[in-house]
């Protein structure tokens, strides 16, 4: 049965919600954003912190939206006078005893303490005292740090710990003007997923000690993405600066994971900013390694596949873009390939609060992606046959030394789409330098089977191009005829010629949440993979 739906009117705006719906969500329905601290949509709301107060038609007094539902044809004054003035009260008071920060605070420009303040507060204080000061520092954990003279007790990373990680290691400790967030002495905020009480603090309290002085928030750009760190495709922001990725923060998904992610995956971003890149074509000539052009590079690829006598090996990562694992098999369309792509494994750590939500074991985000463009998971099989083949092609895998060692003085054609080259793999007939996934557009499949988007959040080097690019070009062959894919929304639009899974998608389907597809048996490969 359809749930029921309610109209309520609000700041003249009459907006329908189902029964139940609290004022601060129907609010958003009507566009109309509700100032709020305490309250966050995936905890407990304990309407403590006041900030949310609005005047109700009929009511004796101001109600907390956060906790009060609508009911049928009630009317909400979000700015009326009397609202207004409640919460510069509450401002007020928070002010009282917050220090002036804002030059050296990290939250600067993304604290909800100074956009309330400029939007809702006085414009200037009536306390003449200095803000009382507690210790400046306390270490809370590996990475997170906390500034008690900052706190407003909001109470959203004790709430985060209790009743989502399940984890209750934090506490409000003293009372009154003397309480702040407390941490038993023999405990530590290390838990897999504790990284998320900086995003939920709404101010400058809780801090990664990785992003500490790093950027300010207007230095930064922000792009949507999807966590390259397991198979649960958490939806995220690109922090980056000057091209270099500083931090990688959760991206609302109510789907997929909420407002969540893990730590791993968090801190999983520092191999986008290697210095050590591939940055133009190399061609074997004369026993060693020299620069050349694309369409010489492109040439020299087609003339490789041609010649190419035997089966064939393609070694890739699960990092990789679909398009780019698709285009890429399809150029090795013969029946005696063998396409793998390595999953390394981990311990599952899941959110206990939030269902279907963990750090998967399989530490690739596209697994289910390669899978339905061909590629098995037997890598070490796959590493061995590259000893026989005609041809091996490498899509920018993570080696170890034993796979370096299998596969360095192959006995075939080497050829390397790569962001890195080993000193191992010199002696490839062709180096071809590749983007990372921070730096074009593409997609991955998660384990769900929701193909979901991310976008190119900074400049690749040099001559860097796609993997679906280089195997489009060489796919379509030379000529001014040649029908060769433009873009990556281009690319995608055509898998679905290649592969029955991604038929009729399209980047504008799919938008900035995914769209689910069905996985059509590629389980039973995931599951042999995790043992």
């Amino acid at each position: 049965m359809a749930d029921e739906l309610l109209t309520v009117t609000i700041d003249g705006i009459a907006v329908q919600v189902p029964k139940g719906t609290t004022i601060i969500e129907a609010a958003k329905q009507a566009g109309v954003l509700v100032p709020h601290y305490c309250y966050h949509p995936s905890l407990p709301s304990p309407a403590l912190c006041r900030m949310c107060l609005v005047e109700v038609e009929k009511s004796a007094k101001l109600q907390p939206a956060c906790v009060t539902a609508v009911s049928e044809g009630q009317v909400v004054h979000v700015s009326s006078e009397k609202a207004k003035e409640a919460r510069k009260g509450v401002l007020e008071f928070l002010l009282i005893n917050h220090p002036l920060d804002c030059p050296i605070c990290d939250q600067s420009g993304e604290c909800e303490l100074q956009d309330y303040t400029f939007q809702e507060g006085r414009a200037s204080t009536r306390y003449s005292e200095y803000a009382k000061r507690y210790n400046p520092v306390e270490d809370f954990g590996p990475d997170i740090i906390y500034v008690p003279n900052r706190c407003i007790l909001c109470t959203r990373c004790v709430r985060f710990m209790e009743d989502v990680a399940e984890t209750p290691v934090l506490n409000v400790s003293e009372r009154g003007d003397r309480a702040y967030i407390g941490i038993a002495p023999e405990q530590e905020l290390d838990h897999a997923w504790s990284g998320n009480v900086v995003d939920l603090c709404p101010v400058g309290s809780l801090l990664s000690k990785d992003f500490l002085h790093k950027a300010r928030a207007w230095d930064l750009d922000k792009t949507a993405s999807i966590c390259p760190g397991c198979t649960q495709g958490c939806n995220i922001n690109i922090d980056t600066r000057d091209d270099v990725v500083v931090r990688f923060r959760p991206r609302p998904n109510l789907d997929v994971n909420r407002h969540f992610m893990c730590d791993y995956g968090r801190m999983g971003y520092r191999w986008l900013n290697r210095g050590d890149r591939l940055e133009a074509p190399l061609m074997l000539d004369g026993g060693r390694l020299v620069a050349t052009d694309w369409d010489t590079a492109l040439d020299r690829f087609g003339a490789l596949l041609d010649d190419a006598a035997g089966p064939a090996v393609l070694l890739a990562s699960g990092r990789t873009a679909t398009e780019s694992l698709g285009f890429v098999r399809r150029l090795l369309d013969r029946p005696d390939v063998t396409a793998a792509i390595k999953v390394p494994l981990g311990d599952e750590a899941p959110l206990a609060g939030i269902p279907n939500l963990a750090l998967r074991r399989e530490r690739v985000p596209n697994l289910h992606g390669a899978q339905l463009a061909g590629y098995g998971t037997d890598w070490a099989a796959a590493v061995r046959a590259a000893s026989t083949a005609g041809l091996v092609v490498l899509l920018d895998p993570e080696l170890d030394r034993d796979d370096l060692a299998a596969l360095s003085g192959l006995p075939g054609r080497l050829v390397v789409m790569g962001t890195l080259l080993a000193d191992e793999l010199r002696g490839a007939e062709l180096v071809l330098p590749v983007t990372t996934m921070a730096e074009e557009n593409g997609t991955y499949v998660n384990r769900d089977g929701r193909v979901q988007r991310f976008l190119q959040a900074k400049a690749p080097p040099g001559m860097a191009r796609p993997a679906w690019w280089i195997a489009g070009e060489v796919l379509a062959g030379p000529g001014p005829d040649a029908d060769a894919p433009a873009t990556a929304a281009d690319a995608f639009a055509r898998l679905g010629a290649m592969y029955a899974a991604f038929a009729g998608l399209t980047y504008a389907e799919l938008g900035l949440t995914g769209r689910m597809i069905p996985l059509m048996g590629t389980s039973g490969a995931a599951a042999g993979a995790a043992r």
